[in-house]
């Protein structure tokens, strides 16, 4: 079985339960693959990372798997405005945020709803300088643990998103991005749009943030910010002391 986010932003939870945690978000036009069923949940894989967890089946309109395979051939075509409108059946409007997938719109085999879309896209790889840009678009984003949008985002799905925006694809957590690209023996190496990752006292990675020039990270710690980075960590200039402890850092692109 699969299927096709049809609202703005849909909670995938931990556990089948509107009280279990949220681990991340599906965005309107992001399609799944369904696991199981249990009562009115679904456990889903998302196809564009693998990730997995659980849903509401109201949540989601289902799909065919032809349906399904020619939207995974498509290419990625995304909302590029911080909030934008789809219009539905009916000429009702549906709010859409930054990131959200348009790629079924080019094939009336998916887009059987015939939804319309008039805003500004963005699709393609783009140099890896574009990556700043972008994610300055989530700045002051509050920090939601689960979250992949500019009204609530976690550190590793603001970094996710920004690269996803610029046309590259990484995992969804902190750990497992971690796992990708080449690691830096130095600061000075680094460039605008690598990753950098922090530990907890216990070595596993936590979080994560986006290098910028001059030695500055933008990342999602109570909101999106900028601090300043050094070979501790980052340093957080309103509280006057190291936030995060550095662990390693990736050239990912």
């Amino acid at each position: 079985m699969f299927g096709i986010c049809n609202l703005a932003i849909v909670p995938v939870r931990a556990e089948a339960s509107d009280r279990s945690e949220i681990v991340t978000q599906l965005l309107f036009g992001e399609h799944i693959e369904i696991l199981e069923r249990k009562n009115q949940w679904a456990r889903i894989r998302i196809q564009f990372d693998d990730y997995e967890g659980w849903v509401d089946s109201k949540q989601y309109q289902e799909i065919t798997k032809e349906q399904f395979d020619l939207l995974s051939k498509e290419a990625i075509i995304l909302n590029a405005d911080l909030i934008d409108y789809i219009t539905a059946p009916n000429n009702l409007l549906l709010p859409i945020p930054l990131g959200a997938s348009l790629s079924f719109l080019n094939n009336n085999e998916i887009n059987t709803a015939n939804f319309d879309f008039e805003g500004t896209k963005i699709s393609g790889i783009k140099p890896k300088s574009a990556l700043i840009k972008t994610a300055f678009m989530y700045l002051n984003a509050p920090y939601l643990w689960g979250g992949k949008t500019p009204f609530g985002i976690d550190c590793s799905g603001f970094t996710q998103m920004v690269y996803k925006l610029n046309g590259y694809k990484i995992h969804r957590d902190a750990s497992q991005q971690a796992l990708e690209g080449d690691p830096l023996s130095f600061i000075e190496e680094c460039e605008p749009g690598d990753l950098a990752f922090f530990d907890n006292e216990e070595g596993n990675i936590t979080h994560v943030g986006i290098i910028m020039d001059n030695n500055y990270i933008i990342h999602a710690s109570g909101k999106v910010r900028i601090d300043r980075l050094d070979h501790t960590g980052i340093y957080n200039p309103e509280l006057n002391k190291h936030t995060h402890k550095l662990r390693v850092i990736k050239k990912i692109i």
